[in-house]
């Protein structure tokens, strides 16, 4: 793992060097589980990490009790903080939770979204469509933040609640089932379909489409989701 570098005040990267520090080891642990580099399930040795990482334990109890806040860290009294243990089920519920909110994200979207915003969504899609995998109906991978197609709709939702839910508390763990099991499916040239419906029906200015083909769209993923993982074990 690299060292996490300080913040270049000269160049005035930060008004608070330390607030900028915490938020860089808080974003690199996030990756670091999200992506798998630390697997589920394992305990977290703080002052290994700190001497992997050239910090201070400062910053990294800071980044540990806002992991645990995102669900992606368990901590219990005489053992330490751990990364959370996946199961098949905990994966499903969030679907289920996915279904219920973004498809209120999407109709708040078709009523709030402006229209740059939309045209800027539409060219989202159009990049995405670019991608091999996509284009050979292999994968359809998004990557993080503004260049994830339901962050950028949770995003124009506008709902300060919907936003801090999925984007914050939901967002990370979910990318990190997807990395965990693995993001091949073969419904990634439907789902692409079904993202440029969805664009449309708010690009129409009508919520109630907008909401329905979003809740069609995850429900479609969660039953997909089902049943390449039904030979797991259920925990």
């Amino acid at each position: 793992m690299e060292a996490i570098s300080p913040p270049d005040t000269a160049r005035g990267d930060c008004r608070d060097s330390a607030v900028t520090i915490s938020d860089r080891v808080f974003a690199r642990f996030r990756k670091a589980i999200v992506e798998g580099e630390i697997p589920a399930g394992s305990k977290i040795s703080e002052p290994e990490l700190a001497r992997e990482w050239g910090i201070s334990r400062g910053p990294l109890r800071e980044a540990i009790g806002r992991l645990e806040a995102c669900n992606l860290l368990v901590r219990k009294a005489n053992v330490g903080a751990r990364v959370v243990s996946l199961s098949v089920r905990d994966l499903l519920e969030l679907y289920d939770v996915r279904e219920a909110m973004e498809s209120t994200a999407a109709r708040l979207a078709a009523e709030r979204m402006d229209d740059s915003e939309i045209v800027e969504l539409r060219r989202l899609l159009e990049q995405q469509r670019q991608q091999s995998e996509v284009k050979e109906g292999l994968a359809y991978f998004q990557r993080e933040g503004d260049l994830d197609f339901h962050y950028r709709i949770v995003q124009g939702s506008k709902n300060a609640r919907l936003i801090g839910l999925l984007c914050n508390d939901l967002y990370h763990l979910v990318r990190m089932y997807r990395y965990q099991f693995g993001m091949a499916s073969p419904r990634a040239k439907p789902a692409f379909v079904e993202h440029e419906h969805i664009v449309n029906a708010i690009a129409a200015r009508d919520p109630q489409l907008a909401e329905l083909l979003m809740r069609r769209h995850i429900r479609a993923a969660r039953e997909n989701i089902e049943r390449q993982l039904a030979p797991a074990t259920v925990a």
